[in-house]
């Protein structure tokens, strides 16, 4: 068993000695309660990750709409949007060095076909209502961005169609076994990232001390996947987002969201500039009476690798006006007069999507943009100004 120190009011040495853990839903318990337990600052000096809880006990489908085959012990998401899958064991447990291996391939796999992204984005909506917490508050402190919701959740999106995934396992020990396994796929596998986090727990004198270690993060692997510095969020702007877009995506596309933009620039607030590692984005504000509506987002790749609009049903229909059914119709009837576009009518409370190359022509923009202004005029008429009472 190890020891360490600890000195109080720089007088007093006290010695912590190792101790197990009463249970293993203790352990749970504690990562739940605090996430920077998961050594966010050694999976990536340079940018620290932060941690955002989805929730204990996530369940894993093995079908399209199944019901949960398998659990996770715990689904946190970072400040970029990457699913982070826990698996709690303590050393005593023999399935820590084989068989834990097996199930968190498992539950990687069929979580990121399966798992549909309404559901986990209600888990933290459920979690903060229990916490009495703001969930959009919470993201925006994760991202450190004002406003970043819908942003952060299309980023998540984009993280499990690619498969960028991060599987940690977690233990007071990790054994050798395990140690090996997962420097050996972390090695191997991108985007996804394999580790594994000793959180060992020092008792003495009514005190008790937890030390994560970090495990599987080579400078191999490190130097393969560009832990170090590829994936820091990037700070997109309207130079660098439509300079990106005229080199992967031709002068038409370019075009047409410049378009778009000269639209928002002239109807809507402001415009919020993505943070993506690799896909810019950007998303016109509307702001009324202290109320703020992100009707839809521009993104250099989500339909098939091609630019898209994102509409944000799923956004829209938590503020009034766009909370009567009636007006969520209606703009979709709209957006569907758009030639080549037919959305169905069960996403009005989801983000659906549709090419920037549906905008190709001056027809098709004027219905789009004749939508959007109907959105703008049915927000501030339906936004009235809230007074203070004399």
């Amino acid at each position: 068993m190890g020891e360490i120190f600890s000195i109080i009011d720089q007088q007093t040495l006290v010695s912590l000695k190792e101790h197990a853990y009463e249970s293993e839903d203790l352990l749970q318990t504690l990562l739940a309660k605090y996430p920077s337990l998961l050594a966010g600052d050694q999976i990536n000096p340079k940018a620290p990750r932060k941690w955002l809880l989805v929730k204990r006990e996530v369940e894993v489908p093995d079908e399209e709409g199944g019901s949960g085959r398998w659990s996770i012990d715990h689904l946190f998401l970072d400040q970029e949007g990457v699913p982070t899958l826990v698996e709690v064991k303590r050393s005593t447990d023999t399935r820590i060095r084989r068989e834990v291996v097996g199930q968190m391939l498992d539950y990687a796999a069929n979580g990121v076909k399966y798992w549909p992204m309404e559901e986990v984005r209600s888990f933290v909506n459920q979690r903060c209502e229990r916490e009495a917490i703001n969930a959009y508050t919470e993201v925006d402190k994760l991202t450190g961005v004002d406003n970043s919701w819908e942003q952060f959740w299309a980023t998540v999106k984009l993280n499990l169609q690619a498969g960028r995934i991060r599987m940690i396992f977690v233990a007071d020990e990790i054994p050798e076994e395990l140690r090996r396994v997962v420097e050996f796929l972390n090695k191997q596998m991108d985007p996804a990232e394999v580790l594994a986090i000793e959180i060992k727990p020092f008792v003495g004198q009514n005190i008790k001390t937890l030390v994560p270690r970090l495990i599987g993060q080579t400078s191999e692997a490190e130097e393969r996947k560009g832990v170090s510095g590829s994936r820091s969020k990037r700070q997109w702007d309207e130079a660098s987002y439509f300079s990106e877009m005229e080199v992967k995506n031709g002068p038409l596309e370019t075009r047409i969201a410049r378009r778009v933009l000269e639209w928002a620039n002239s109807n809507v607030t402001r415009i919020w500039w993505g943070q993506g590692a690799e896909n810019g984005s950007f998303i016109p504000v509307l702001e009324v009476n202290g109320e703020k509506f992100l009707p839809i987002a521009l993104y250099h790749e989500i339909s098939r690798g091609r630019p898209a609009i994102e509409i944000n049903f799923q956004y829209a229909y938590k503020k009034s006006p766009f909370d009567q059914l009636s007006l969520r119709l209606e703009w979709l009837r709209r957006l569907n007069e758009i030639p080549g576009v037919s959305l169905p009518a069960d996403v009005i409370e989801r983000r659906p999507n549709f090419p920037l190359l549906a905008l190709d022509n001056e027809a098709a923009m004027a219905k789009f943009l004749s939508a959007m202004n109907w959105f703008v005029s049915e927000a501030r008429k339906g936004c009235p100004a809230v007074h203070e009472p004399i």
